[in-house]
């Protein structure tokens, strides 16, 4: 997908991705009414009509995409988390339908069951109580981005060209092929805090606009033609997305959630920094990538937005049946519980995430 909506990093808890950019983890995009909300696949071949008492611009939206629009009242935020459904029990690969994304929102949004680890300057991050010592991590944070439209941050999440450029954690990302009009594969590896191993993973990302809301999820699929790398460790993307909500004109509220199997087993100081540091600089550095995106986008082919407008893709076809679930338990584990930080990581942070150098942006 444009943008992978990127998979959380190792110790970050997440999944995508999102292989769009990952904000939250270790290292860190990354792989998305009267009428129910369609599936994505429903989507690439059926035609359908509009859902009354719509507002003008989001018809005007939904025609351009072309995709459903839907109203969808802004729920409160759920009492009873929820289990991601994607990927876990599901054998074959398919396309998240309507209840996937609703899944999501509804998880994004739970309050039971997480810990507060950080907040501060609008800026917070949760992980998953039970989560907390074991190797299946889950994280989730939330910014609010005053001064970005909801619109805005949707582009910078899609725009893979863009990413490359604030991402400094991202080590290659690409997209591989599209399944629908709004689903796609790709592939997104990224640097991991020194001396851990650096991880990739293969996600299936799938987006959907929900009026003025926006989601953008995937989970790992295996590729025959992208085995995983002896240099690199292939992690494993269960769910990972971002849920954006526009708060007004101008402003808008972005959750980051990820769960992810990093293949192997983390030492403490990983999650710990991927939660109360790494994540939130994470979360700042891509606001500041969203403000100024536009001045950059007008500068680099400011029509060229295929997620928007699917006609405009160049990637080739790809059918489902190409495509594998990954499951964790077929890739090598890798115990890295016993790694110490790196002396270059406790005075300057993980990656590109120690640096506040925004020159690549210009």
């Amino acid at each position: 997908m444009g943008p992978r909506a990127a998979p959380g990093r190792p110790g970050s808890g997440g999944s995508g991705g999102t292989r769009t950019p990952a904000p939250a983890g270790p290292g860190g995009a990354a792989d998305t009414g009267p009428r129910k909300v369609a599936s994505a696949s429903a989507t690439a071949s059926t035609t359908l009509s509009e859902p009354p008492r719509r507002t003008q611009e989001n018809r005007t939206r939904t025609k351009v995409l072309g995709l459903p629009s839907f109203p969808m009242e802004k729920s409160a935020a759920s009492t009873e988390p929820q289990g991601p459904r994607p990927v876990l029990g599901r054998e074959s690969v398919q396309v998240p339908d309507d209840q996937d994304f609703r899944s999501f929102r509804s998880e994004c949004e739970a309050e039971v069951g997480w810990n507060l680890t950080y907040s501060k300057a609008g800026v917070s991050v949760w992980v998953q109580a039970m989560e907390m010592d074991r190797t299946l991590h889950k994280i989730k944070c939330r910014m609010e981005c005053r001064d970005v439209p909801a619109e805005t941050l949707y582009d910078v999440l899609h725009d893979i060209e863009y990413r490359k450029k604030w991402d400094s954690n991202v080590i290659e990302t690409f997209d591989i092929a599209r399944l629908t009009v709004n689903a796609d594969v790709g592939y997104y590896s990224w640097r991991c805090p020194k001396p851990l191993k650096n991880r990739d993973v293969i996600t299936l990302r799938s987006w959907l606009p929900m009026g003025t809301d926006y989601i953008i999820m995937n989970y790992s699929v295996k590729h025959p033609k992208y085995p995983p790398r002896k240099d690199l460790v292939r992690a494993v993307s269960i769910q990972t997305g971002y849920l954006i909500q526009s708060t007004g004109p101008k402003s808008c509220v972005i959750t980051y959630l990820a769960q992810v199997d990093p293949k192997g087993s983390l030492p403490k100081w990983v999650v710990n920094k991927s939660s109360q540091f790494l994540a939130p600089k994470a979360m700042k550095k891509m606001y500041k990538a969203c403000v100024k995106y536009p001045e950059w986008k007008q500068k680099h082919q400011p029509h060229f937005k295929p997620w928007l407008h699917p006609e405009q893709s160049p990637l080739p076809s790809l059918a489902l049946s190409e495509l594998s679930v990954q499951h964790a338990d077929s890739l090598e584990n890798i115990d890295e519980s016993a790694v110490a930080e790196s002396r270059e990581e406790r005075v300057g942070g993980a990656g590109g995430e120690g640096s506040d150098d925004d020159t690549s942006l210009s």
